[in-house]
This record gives structure tokens, sequence and C-alpha cells, in this order.
């Protein structure tokens, strides 16, 4: 992916969220720039480490899980076109509590913490995107809690693939029943049901 590909993408992230002015975007540009390349079951972060950058991922998938009595239980996923962080440990400054594990080859290109906050503080367009886009990040778990407390595995199924369809395309199915909260069995009967 070129460099401009990316950057336009990145763009179209923030402003949907909110308008940018010129001069914030010109900001964020000059400091998102530092590259990260990862080979398949390479760790972007891992427990006890703080995050100290937000990527933009260019190709690739990650998995963010937790490990829970030996067992890994996936929390999340990151793409191409989507944003890779551990919030708690970006936005805080705290050691992470779990993995971000790449599935397959990814390369990423991302923006210090430091870089990020002094482009937050300096542009007030763009503290109100990022806050905006915290909102939304945190909707979205309130909205995943709810299901994962109440649905059952087939309407969490449904909901996950009327939401996120392309996942399915993106992301293998064991990472997918993990996410779900289901054996891959269990996800595998029920996509027979359903397709």
């Amino acid at each position: 992916m070129q460099q401009e590909e990316y950057l336009e993408q990145l763009h179209a992230i923030f402003t949907t969220i909110s308008e940018l002015s010129s001069d914030t975007w010109e900001d964020v540009k000059a400091a998102w720039v530092v590259p990260k390349k990862l080979q398949r079951n390479d760790f972007l972060l891992s427990p006890g480490q703080v995050g100290q950058h937000l990527y933009y991922v260019k190709k690739g998938a990650m998995k963010y899980y937790y490990l829970h009595e030996g067992e890994e239980i996936c929390i999340g996923f990151a793409y191409p076109g989507t944003v890779a962080v551990a919030y708690p440990s970006f936005i805080k400054k705290l050691p992470t509590k779990y993995y971000m594990q790449a599935i397959n080859a990814c390369e990423l290109v991302g923006i210090t913490r430091q870089d990020f906050y002094d482009i937050v503080e300096k542009h007030p367009s763009m503290e109100r995107c990022w806050r905006m886009l915290a909102e939304e990040a945190l909707l979205g778990k309130i909205e995943r809690e709810l299901e994962m407390l109440t649905f059952t595995p087939e309407e969490r199924f449904k909901r996950l693939f009327e939401r996120s369809p392309h996942l399915f395309q993106l992301i293998p199915q064991k990472y997918i029943a993990s996410y779900l909260r289901m054996k891959p069995e269990t996800l595998s009967r029920i996509k027979k049901r359903v397709w």
C-alpha cells in the first residue's frame, strides 16, 4: 500500500467522526510515520508492556486476547483499515493485561503516544475526534458485553455477521468462535444452520 493510500484511509477514519482542519491533518500526517512489520504469530504487545503507539493496519490481521487458565479468550481484532491499540495501556500509560498478536504477516504504521497527545493538545478538532472515537469504542464494548450476557450463541453469531461480515473472510474461525465465547464446533453447527 502506498503512503498516499493509507493516509487517505486514515484521514477518512478521522473525518467520518469530525472535520479536521488542513493544519491539523498536516500535523497528523507528519507524525504518523512509525513503520512496524510483524510476521505470523509475532506479538505487537504482551502483558506487562506499555502501549506507546497508535497503529493503522495497512496489511494483515491481529487478534487481541487474554489467557485464562491456559485458554485464549479473544477480545477483538485489528485488520486493514482499522486502528490497532491497547486502549487502556495507551490512554493511562499502564502495562497492558492482554496480548496483541499477528494472525498473519502484518504491516502497520504508527504514531507515538507523545506525538499523538501533542497534536490532541494543539488542535481542539483532533481532541474532539479522539473523544468521539473513544466514545464509539466504549459503546461498542458495552453492546458486546450485553450480547455476551443475554444472547444465545446463534444470536451472537447473527449480530456479528450483520455488523462485520468481512471478519469471516479475514479471521480464522477458531478465533471468531473464541470472540463469540463458543467452541469452534458450535460455531460450525450454527453457520450450517444459518447459511
